[in-house]
């Protein structure tokens, strides 16, 4: 089911703008070289991640910010703590955001290595830095993780993921940035659900955007969420190759996003605001997805 199916359901119409509109998507930098152009691409003013993965040089990081920021998009790069050697790297990168590609938002997470290069473990030491407030940061973002982090809680355990992001919206409280949760990618939206609630009873009141996968071939799906550990969503990817009829038809998100968007109709003051695009089947086939099946005129992923 795609978008356009929720217009026959009344209970979501309130929920298009919030959740089915206002999405963000997320490129690294040798994917968006691909891009001929991103203006024909995404909606006016749409937020866009730039993934720093393990290796990556921060020329190229700025260099894609730069371009990005020049053609009118609201430009998020990810600080991972555990790739940044000490605090004069972590200033060097902030500066340089700032100066060559007028950034003013991060997404900052602990980082793929399982140890650190440096200084940094964690986001919340990247923040208490003071350095994105002094240079002028105006949103943070950080990572959540609906179906938990194997790598951070052992044994299905949630007490460190959990007491990180209250530490996070604390800090929250002591910055003039605007701050919101990210998620991994998941297909289970039962499974965000629940979590997006278990938080907001543990006192968290940070809005979250909900990662989605956008189309692509279910055995691609199954080998990142493999690689990633999303934990239910693995079950559901597999309950889907078991159907034949299903097998060889790309995976699609609408069914993700209706559950969402019904469950927002209903609980309008839950913590989920709206979408983030893990373009898991190429940025093109993802973007193009969201656009096709956006019920209303397109809105810039600005919350």
């Amino acid at each position: 089911m795609g978008l356009a199916k929720l217009e026959t359901r009344p209970e979501t119409s309130a929920l298009r703008a919030d959740v089915s509109q206002n999405w963000s998507i997320e490129v690294m930098p040798r994917t968006a070289a691909k891009v001929d152009d991103f203006r024909a691409l995404l909606p006016a003013g749409t937020r866009v991640y730039i993934a720093h993965i393990a290796g990556t040089p921060i020329d190229d990081m700025v260099a894609t910010a730069r371009r990005l920021a020049e053609d009118g998009f609201a430009v998020m790069p990810h600080f991972p703590a555990r790739e940044i050697a000490d605090r004069a790297m972590l200033e060097n990168w902030i500066s340089r955001y700032r100066e060559e590609a007028d950034v003013t938002q991060a997404l900052l997470l602990g980082g793929g290595h399982a140890s650190p290069v440096g200084s940094f473990d964690s986001a919340i030491q990247l923040m208490e830095t003071g350095l994105f407030d002094r240079h002028g940061f105006t949103r943070l973002h950080v990572a959540g993780h609906p179906e938990g982090h194997a790598d951070i809680d052992a044994r299905g355990s949630t007490a460190n993921v959990d007491a990180a992001l209250l530490t996070k919206q604390d800090y929250g409280s002591r910055t003039d940035a605007q701050m919101a949760i990210v998620t991994q990618f998941a297909f289970d939206a039962p499974a965000v659900i629940a979590w997006a609630e278990r938080i907001a009873d543990l006192g968290v009141t940070l809005p979250v955007h909900v990662g989605i996968a956008g189309p692509a071939k279910l055995q691609t799906l199954i080998q990142f969420a493999l690689s990633c550990g999303v934990g239910a969503s693995i079950g559901v990817l597999h309950k889907r190759a078991r159907d034949f009829t299903k097998l060889l038809v790309p995976y699609e998100p609408g069914d993700m996003i209706a559950d969402l968007a019904e469950y927002k109709a209903r609980q309008p003051e839950s913590l989920i605001a709206q979408l983030h695009v893990f373009p898991l089947g190429g940025i093109t086939k993802a973007a193009e997805w969201m656009k096709a099946h956006a019920s209303e005129p397109e809105q810039a992923a600005i919350g």
